[in-house]
């Protein structure tokens, strides 16, 4: 699949849902209204699109919520996924979780297939992190941590940066991820749906966490990627990768190669524009999946060139309304 602009899509990225056993509140208001069940795609559903779109030439899936694993017999459709990795099919079957459930499936992940996860952390303090999440406890999720690892699964953590919040303890969150044989990557928050603060006063520009960081640590460019929007650095002093998304202070538009797949079937084909493509009515339409192919392909063929992001007292709404919960990380 070939975008107007001439990227190739190999990429999807599939919310199975919503939900998330955590609130936090760079991400989703203290009480969200979470969409009803009945709107949910069937885990046979997801499986199906995800289908069509590898006959198409997409290689890599990404698992994403909420929190994907809070999903009822989601590893059912994780485990059959993963059956299609391999010569021309998938290459890689990834997952992106906040950690509070992986030791209860680090195990079977491994087993599906999965080599690698993102996992969500953006303070290692326990009243910190609660104040973040709003009720999380760390402990839960270092120990999903430690199952993953102790699982053969390779982990990278992804930290919002978070004015005033977390901004001091990016140094040691380095050392220890490094420390573990786990790449760290940075994130700018992102003006996406309505939460109870004010993200101007969360917003903290990755150029000047990278400056900051360079007065401590050796940060030297490279070109590894790992298929996603971040910029790698290696840190002379650990030897790990550090990577930065900046959304803002830097799009990562014109390498684009994925689109997004939520939960109830639509198709999003830029995280930050509101375009998008209903795939739930041409799969349900027909038992083949000309009808979704079709719609695919219509899709794709109006792919933006890139989002508009933008955070400042100007602009108090957010440049797009669904929030990244629905849209998948």
């Amino acid at each position: 699949m070939i975008d107007p602009f001439g990227r190739q899509i190999t990429y999807l990225r599939v919310s199975v849902t919503d939900r998330c056993d955590f609130r936090c509140v760079y991400c989703m208001t203290e009480q969200p209204k979470f969409l009803p069940k009945a709107d949910l795609l069937t885990l046979e559903e997801i499986e199906r699109i995800c289908k069509a779109f590898m006959r198409k030439g997409v290689n890599r899936l990404r698992i994403t919520g909420g929190e994907p694993l809070v999903r009822r017999n989601v590893m059912s459709l994780i485990e059959r996924l993963g059956t299609w990795i391999g010569p021309g099919g998938l290459k890689e079957l990834t997952l992106t979780t906040n950690g509070s459930q992986l030791p209860r499936f680090a195990k079977r992940l491994v087993a599906a297939g999965v080599k690698r996860v993102n996992v969500s952390l953006d303070t290692r303090d326990p009243d910190m992190f609660r104040a973040v999440t709003r009720w999380g406890d760390v402990s839960h999720v270092l120990a999903g941590i430690d199952a993953a690892l102790d699982a053969g699964l390779k982990v990278k953590i992804n930290t919002v940066a978070l004015k005033g919040v977390n901004e001091d303890e990016f140094g040691g969150l380095l050392r220890w991820a490094h420390g573990r044989g786990m790449d760290l990557t940075l994130i700018e928050t992102m003006p996406m749906g309505g939460i109870d603060g004010d993200r101007v006063e969360q917003y903290l520009p990755l150029s000047l966490v990278r400056a900051r960081l360079s007065e401590q640590f050796t940060l030297e460019d490279t070109d590894h990627h790992t298929g996603g929007p971040a910029r790698y650095v290696r840190v002379g002093e650990t030897g790990g990768l550090l990577g930065f998304i900046t959304p803002l202070t830097h799009n990562f538009c014109e390498g684009c190669n994925r689109v997004r797949l939520t939960c109830t079937g639509t198709l999003f084909l830029c995280l930050g524009q509101e375009d998008a493509a209903d795939l739930r009515g041409p799969l349900r339409a027909s038992n083949d999946d000309e009808m979704l192919s079709e719609a695919i392909d219509e899709a794709i063929a109006r792919k933006p060139k890139g989002h508009d992001f933008v955070i400042d007292r100007r602009h108090a709404v957010p440049a797009v309304t669904r929030a990244m919960s629905m849209t998948g990380g």
